[in-house]
């Protein structure tokens, strides 16, 4: 058997303005896990989509099983036999499990000298391969009816129906519960043994450790070099990925929490499957840490608290006034502002320019004689915001969707301080971003929390509630189930209340 299944030589790839891949060479072992590594904007899911043919490379060559490889699109590399399981899911929510998984390549029967769409043979075969990546699904069910960890679980059933070699994940555990991460390292073992490669893309460095047998490491679109995992530590991998030593995962904190600025009172969903008779308060220049576990209902309290979901009772109390927030205007004009959890689906608008995205919520304060849009005044605060938040770009003008995840973590938080909103709710404001990209967000936050504003803060990353909060409020199957000041907080007491139920 060769060495190397896969390698990758010399690719470059450029976007205008950007040199996202200069000269990268990599090469995978068969029947390994192969984790690629580096901050947001590395070039770690460009480099994967040059391989899948989603991207054409200005430079560089693959070489497959040997050979040489010239991979025209993404239907040519799974007929190559390399598969991806993507970031960001696009699946048909309205068409069947197997309709998902046998997508332009369903299996046919002809009938009278016409061919038709074999359907019992593509429920029989995806349920065979629902059963080898060990997901108990029934394959004429509709996409729209799985959660979206379970849709996840569908793309990697895509990944094996098509006997790939080579199966690139890229952040696959991003949406997944504890559980569910468990079963896809259960499915990867399974892969490894039958000679298949992975690709591993993660910020997680726990995963990286416990699963890959090597991992390269990548930064500002160049390679820097591959080592066998059990050769690493998180330090080791967090000073390659920065090219310095980060001595403290969270900034110093200077913010002093003064008066009760905002309080909620027996706030009760709509729903009878969501939070019930929830009360808190929030102070001023306070970091309020929200806990639970999946499905606490956490983020539904937010967005009921933004406008965006009904409740049948309850009060906000904001600097002593009652608030009526029926719809998310109210809450903005309010002062209130929400960055959503999920940042592609429900943040950016991908198709408009950092511009756009950072003026949208605004554009009322910049408007001349209630007619015209003050495009000076406009520009002044993109760039404005640009130059104090870092955010890397060519231009104010390039399309939000080509940025890494960080930097459009950051514009959105642009968007809402563009308001000066005094209480900003941050629903898991890191997820799916690098080390050195969470720690400049940590920073901006620590900074507002100095400035007096209020800042509620939804993780499911432990040690960002502990290094984040002022206090931590802990929810279970919709109830509020205790708080911790900071002297009383540790993993062990938030675990408790987050599996305490009412």
């Amino acid at each position: 058997m060769a060495e190397y299944l896969l390698e990758m030589r010399g690719i470059s790839k450029s976007f205008p303005g950007v040199k996202a891949l200069d000269d990268v060479t990599i090469k995978i072992r068969p029947g390994t896990v192969h984790a690629l590594m580096g901050e947001n904007g590395a070039g770690k899911s460009t480099l994967m989509k040059c391989l899948f043919g989603i991207y054409s490379m200005d430079a560089g060559e693959v070489w497959f099983h040997g050979k040489k490889a010239h991979i025209i699109n993404a239907n040519d590399a799974l007929h190559k036999g390399i598969a991806m399981v993507h970031q960001e899911l696009q699946p048909i929510q309205e068409r069947s499990i197997a309709e998902n998984i046998f997508c332009g390549r369903y299996p046919t029967k002809k009938i009278l000298g016409f061919t038709f769409i074999d359907h019992k043979k593509m429920y029989e075969e995806t349920e065979i391969l629902l059963n080898e990546v060990r997901m108990k699904f029934n394959p004429k069910a509709k996409l729209s009816t799985l959660s979206v960890s379970q849709m996840q679980s569908v793309e990697i059933a895509k990944a094996v129906s098509v006997d790939a070699k080579v199966v690139i994940m890229d952040e696959p555990t991003s949406s997944l519960t504890e559980n569910e991460v468990e079963a896809l390292f259960k499915i990867i073992e399974d892969l490894k043994n039958r000679g298949v490669s992975i690709i591993y893309i993660s910020h997680k460095m726990d995963e990286i450790l416990k699963i890959s047998d090597d991992v390269s490491i990548m930064r500002d679109g160049k390679y820097i070099g591959t080592w066998e995992a059990k050769e690493l530590t998180t330090d080791m991998i967090i000073s390659k990925m920065v090219g310095r030593e980060l001595t403290n995962l969270f900034p110093p904190r200077e913010n002093v929490p003064g008066e009760v600025v905002l309080e909620v009172k027996n706030f009760t969903s709509i729903s009878p499957k969501s939070f019930k008779n929830v009360n808190f308060n929030l102070r001023k220049g306070e970091i309020l840490g929200i806990g639970g576990l999946v499905g606490a209902q956490r983020t539904e309290l937010m967005e009921a608290l933004f406008g965006i979901r009904s409740t049948v009772s309850g009060e906000i109390i904001y600097r002593g006034k009652h608030l009526k927030i029926k719809r998310p205007q109210d809450a903005i004009r309010n002062g209130i502002a929400l960055l959503t959890e999920d940042r592609r689906a429900t943040g950016i608008f991908g198709v408009l320019s950092i511009a756009d995205n950072v003026s949208i919520a605004s554009l009322d304060q910049y408007v001349d004689l209630h007619l015209i849009l003050n495009h000076q005044k406009i520009g002044k605060l993109v760039q404005d915001n640009i130059a104090k938040l870092s955010i890397k770009t060519p231009s104010s003008k390039t399309l939000i969707q080509s940025l890494s995840g960080g930097n459009q973590q950051k514009v959105i938080i642009s968007r809402w301080l563009a308001n000066n909103p005094d209480v900003l709710i941050l629903d898991e404001p890191t997820r799916g971003i690098d080390v050195g990209a969470k720690y400049e967000i940590y920073v901006i936050m620590a900074e507002l929390a100095k400035q007096g504003k209020s800042i509620i803060m939804i993780s499911s990353e432990m040690s960002e509630l502990i290094g984040m909060s002022d206090r931590i409020m802990v929810m279970c199957d919709g109830n509020v189930t205790g708080e911790l000041s900071s002297s009383e907080v540790s993993q062990e007491n938030i675990m408790s209340l987050a599996t305490k139920f009412a």
